[in-house]
């Protein structure tokens, strides 16, 4: 593993990263110390190649190499590791902490270069990288320098001597709270950075820092995006500043530029002057475009004309000259209530939070919005410009092209209610032609009756109404009393789509794909009345109208009701030709339902066609796993795990799937192998942990879409991990271009999905035809009837999976215990007070590693291999409650996250308890993991299974046991709950008693109090590790940490 860290230091980006394959220690005496497990620049340049060949992204140009140092908290032989790396093989147990320098061999990206460095590191990689930090959140401001250009809030300046033309970034609004956001998350890593020759600077301050990485990313994409100027075109400094502003030399010849000739030049004036003159004008443009930024902000407000005593009514044409207006106002940015309508604030009735400058900062911002919509030069020349009159052709003009335009531009819209609505759609109902098929299930041959209907706003049309509207030709009309947009175009599209396929007859399969992706200019179908099993699957209750499969013949196990409901969604999806996205919580069972599928599939007596290979992809861990559950529950399947160096090729491997009807294979086999295997015959091809796939642009991912199958499955817990991207890429593995390309896709539906997790400026822009969280709804009626996720809390689901008991395991310290506690707390007091910035947090972060060791055993703070008994509270306990369990004739999971602790614990509780103790761990062998489940699992004696944390994420099913003991805590929830989840979850027959030893009195009761008393932050807050903790203020720290009387035994 290797993890990338960077900083912004002396104008370049420093990259160096941590390879947990090199030596955790030093010997090195230096008063700087090479960093022991700092990795090399060639394999710094190689990481950084094989993420831009996984992303398909040209590299970065060739950065230069450097050598860097900082100041990392650990011994003098052994630096901390970065959480991202964890725990390492040999490294020591510190127990005083220090900051000690580190040296360490570096790449230096100059700003030409970052643009390309933010696309490779944000397209995602191999797993044998991952982004530290720093440059996640270089990553973050490359993202947000991205999206200023996108909106056209840069301004060109000259700045420095010589002068240089460089853009800057205009902040203000909520541009100017994500930078704030920005600063607040700057990583004190990435701060601390600087290189290994260079004097000891102060410190810079975060915003300066931020800001300075922020304007060389903007500067350089900027270039990249603007054609460059040609030399000799023009002359004078506009030219020049022309060619310095898009090219790759951004110094500002003054001399050149002030050789003009004639009435062209001002007599008398040398190259300084106008060079400082045009400085003056581009340094008070973006004046302008800040002034009370932070203040105020123009809004406009587009009011319908008054129309009382209005009714319902056919469609109607203007009656006369409608008067629109479009009001001006400003707002406070501070506080979105306040505002005032610039009527009242020319009469002198404003507001105490306005500036005093208001009305030329308005009238600036006037001019400045005139840009985006040039109908305001008309209210310019006016001395108290309020509002903008027009026509109903102008309103319409304004909300399709100006309104989008003024909020890219920063200023606040607001458009009436219907003018955010979805515009004109179909509506269709739908008719079961005859009998459903015996059985209760559904033929894709079946006949429906069929009639498509218009709806514009909440109005559903008849024929004349459509027509009437298409001669009228006016894109906004009264329509029963409210206004509605109604644009020409999209009205005789569908007045045509009615008139040639507004009614009739059509197979099942058809209509459906009709519905979901009509494709065209057919106006998007936006609602649907159908009856039957249609109609169940298109409001995605599929799985539970169509007959269950029961048990097939060649499959060995008893499928549970809910499994026999999940089975026959996917045989009832895949005869229809399309794929299905089986998201059943963990646990459920998705492996069997799938083995049920392919065993009913080759059923004697079915009457069904013979079908091909299955190919099924998996992460390398999930191999075994699958060959044995499917010896288990299918053995007359034909299974071949296609994996290795030995695997077939070419006439080989085709010859074997002839006889063959599971292929299992790898997401690295098909990326290396990809076109080989996209010339076999599948029949399906199945993704397990499909959010493998969920980064749509690499290389993986396009690997795997491009595989041809008759029909496609994706099994995954986790469709939407981060943003509904993700589910485009897992949909458009299932169902090819259901939700349309990607780019309409983030335009249409994503856009429209706001959450907790949008980024300012997320969301639809005003106009475009989107209200705002509308894109939810859309999303989940368009993949509803695809996707199928049941979770084990559902009794409706589930009602005979036994009970989880979760229970805090109260332990005391020894006075040993105590004494060493009490010792880390006194220091950490002591020097925290005159510490700041990574220092304070890096000494809280390893105090705090310091007592969860103590808590759990002196030896195990202290490294010196001493004798464990009788000397830890939480061993005692953990003793008698394994004790207790083995007596019972039980087994028993225990979970750690230190392996050095796992490493002592194994051989000394085997010894105390007279019973098997196997341990576990990231760096055991895949095939001694398997021979460890296999005997766990199947051994009849109790026994103990002791595991790292980390080690237990995934492949792992240990329902023999039905005790399960977390010995040490990891503040995130979710870990935990996926370690307790190997041993609960289907083909547990017994209650599962969980128990999480915590030290009363100590930093273990008090976090695990927060965790429970704030529970709905725990995912967002605690869920990142324990870096919260660094920024606890000293008086809360102390609270947090300090010794409590009841923490000692006796």
């Amino acid at each position: 593993m290797l993890v990338l860290h960077g900083g912004w230091h002396d104008d370049a980006l420093l990259v160096w990263g941590e390879d947990a394959g090199l030596p955790a220690r030093t010997a090195s005496r230096a008063a700087v110390r090479p960093h022991p497990y700092a990795a090399a620049e060639p394999a710094l340049r190689e990481a950084l190649t094989a993420r831009a060949a996984a992303a398909e992204h040209p590299e970065p140009e060739k950065a230069e190499p450097a050598v860097l140092r900082i100041d990392l908290p650990g011994s003098a032989a052994h630096p901390l590791p970065s959480p991202a790396l964890g725990p390492l093989p040999g490294a020591p147990a510190l127990r005083s902490p220090a900051f000690h320098r580190w040296s360490a061999p570096a790449l230096r990206f100059r700003p030409a270069a970052l643009p390309a460095l933010a696309a490779v590191l944000d397209g995602g990689g191999s797993g044998d990288t991952a982004l530290g930090p720093g440059l996640r959140h270089f990553t973050a401001v490359a993202a947000f320098a991205g999206r200023l250009i996108d909106s056209g809030r840069l301004v060109p300046l000259l700045v420095g001597e010589p002068a240089e033309a460089r853009w800057r970034p205009v902040l203000t609004g909520a541009d100017s709270a994500h930078f704030r956001a920005l600063v607040a998350a700057l990583p004190e890593s990435a701060a601390a950075l600087r290189t290994a020759h260079a004097a000891e600077p102060p410190r810079t301050p975060a915003p300066d820092l931020v800001f300075r990485t922020l304007c060389a990313v903007l500067d350089a994409a900027a270039r990249l995006r603007t054609p460059p100027t040609a030399r000799g075109a023009a002359s004078g400094p506009a030219a020049h500043l022309a060619r310095a502003l898009t090219g790759a030399d951004p110094l500002f010849d003054a001399t050149a530029a002030g050789r003009r000739t004639g009435s062209d030049r001002r007599d008398g004036e040398d190259a300084a002057v106008q060079r400082a003159r045009l400085g003056a004008r581009l340094r008070s443009w973006a004046d302008a475009c800040h002034q009370r930024g932070d203040r105020a902000q123009l809004g406009f407000r587009l009011v319908e004309p008054e129309h009382p005593g209005a009714s319902g009514g056919d469609p109607a044409p203007p009656g006369g000259p409608e008067e629109w207006r479009v009001e001006f106002w400003v707002r406070s940015d501070r506080d979105p209530s306040l505002h005032v309508p610039l009527r009242e604030l020319w009469l002198g009735s404003g507001a105490a939070w306005l500036p005093d400058d208001i009305e030329s900062t308005v009238l600036r911002d006037l001019a400045r919005a005139a840009r985006s919509y040039p109908a305001l030069h008309r209210v310019l020349r006016d001395l108290a410009p309020s509002a903008l009159t027009m026509g109903t052709g102008g309103a319409h003009a304004f909300i399709r092209d100006a309104a989008p335009a003024l909020a890219a531009a920063g200023f606040e819209v607001v458009l009436p209610q219907w003018a955010r609505g979805t515009g004109l759609g179909l509506h269709m109902e739908a008719a079961e032609r005859g009998p459903a098929p015996a059985g209760g299930g559904i033929g894709i041959a079946d006949l429906v009756d069929f009639s498509f209907a218009a709806v514009l706003g909440e109005n559903r049309l008849d024929l004349d109404e459509l027509t009437e509207l298409a001669r009228l030709k006016q894109p906004l009309v009264r329509l029963r009393g409210r206004w509605v947009c109604a644009d020409p175009e999209q009205i005789d599209a569908a007045l045509e789509f009615l008139r040639q396929r507004g009614r009739g007859t059509m197979r099942r399969d058809e209509a459906l794909r009709m519905l979901l992706s009509p494709g065209g200019d057919t106006p998007p179908v936006t609602g649907i009345d159908a009856d039957g099993a249609l109609g169940a699957l298109l409001s995605g209750g599929t799985e539970r109208t169509i007959t269950p499969l029961a048990d097939p013949a060649g499959f060995t196990g008893t499928l549970r009701p809910y499994q026999q409901r999940g089975a026959s969604w996917l045989r009832f999806l895949g005869g229809l030709g399309l794929g299905a996205v089986l998201a059943d919580d963990m646990g459920l069972g998705k492996t069997v339902q799938l083995l049920a599928l392919l065993a009913d599939e080759r059923a004697p007596g079915t009457g069904t066609a013979p079908v091909g290979p299955t190919l099924l992809i998996c992460p390398v861990s999930l191999v075994g796993n699958w060959r044995r559950e499917a010896a288990r529950f299918t053995p007359g399947l034909r299974v071949h795990v296609h994996h290795g160096p030995d695997r077939p090729h070419g006439n080989a491997l085709a010859r074997l799937l002839g006889g063959t009807d599971l292929v299992v294979t790898t997401y690295g086999v098909v990326l290396r192998d990809a076109e080989e295997l996209a010339a076999m015959p599948w029949y399906r091809v199945v993704c397990d942990e499909a959010q493998a796939v969920k980064n749509s642009g690499t290389r993986q991912a396009r690997a795997v879409r491009s595989l041809p199958a008759a029909t496609r499955i994706a099994l995954t817990g986790t469709p939407v991990e981060n943003n509904v991207g993700e589910l485009w890429s897992i949909m458009e593995f299932a169902n090819p271009g259901l939700l349309g390309s990607r780019a309409s896709f983030d335009t249409r539906i994503a856009a429209r999905v706001t959450g907790p997790d949008a980024e300012p400026g997320d969301g639809a822009e005003p106009g475009d035809g989107a209200e705002p969280g509308d894109g939810a709804a859309l999303l989940k009626r368009l993949t509803g009837p695809f996707i199928l996720r049941r979770v084990k809390t559902d009794r409706s689901i589930i009602s005979d999976l036994p009970a989880k008991n979760e229970m805090r395991a109260w332990c005391t310290l020894t006075p040993e215990q105590a004494s060493l506690y009490q010792a880390a707390v006194t220091e950490m007091t002591e020097r925290v007070d005159g510490a700041d910035g990574i220092q304070r947090k890096g000494l809280i972060l390893a105090t705090m590693a310091r007592l969860k060791q103590i808590c759990n055993h002196p030896a195990h703070f202290l490294g010196d291999g001493s004798a464990l008994a009788g000397r830890s509270g939480k061993l005692a306990r953990l003793e008698e409650l394994l004790a207790e369990a083995l007596a019972e004739g039980d087994k028993a999971l225990c979970f750690t996250q230190y392996t050095a602790l796992g490493e002592r614990l194994a051989p000394y509780l085997a010894a105390r308890l007279g019973r098997p103790v196997l341990w576990l761990h990231g760096g055991t062998p895949r095939a001694r993991r398997e021979e460890l489940m296999a005997r766990f699992q199947n051994a009849a004696e109790p026994m103990v299974f002791l595991l790292s944390l980390k080690a237990a994420g995934t492949g792992l099913n240990l329902t023999a046991a039905n005790h399960v003991v977390h010995i040490d805590r990891w503040w995130n929830p979710a870990v935990e709950d996926q370690a307790t989840d190997r041993a609960f979850r289907i083909g547990q027959r017994r209650d599962v008693q969980v128990r999480k030893l915590v030290c009363v009195g100590t930093i273990e009761e008090r976090v695990d109090a927060m965790i429970e008393t704030k529970k709905a932050l725990a995912h967002s807050v605690v869920g990142t590790g324990e870096d919260w903790l660094g920024g606890l203020s000293t008086a809360e720290l102390r609270a947090a940490v300090r010794l409590a009387p009841e923490a000692v035994a006796g």
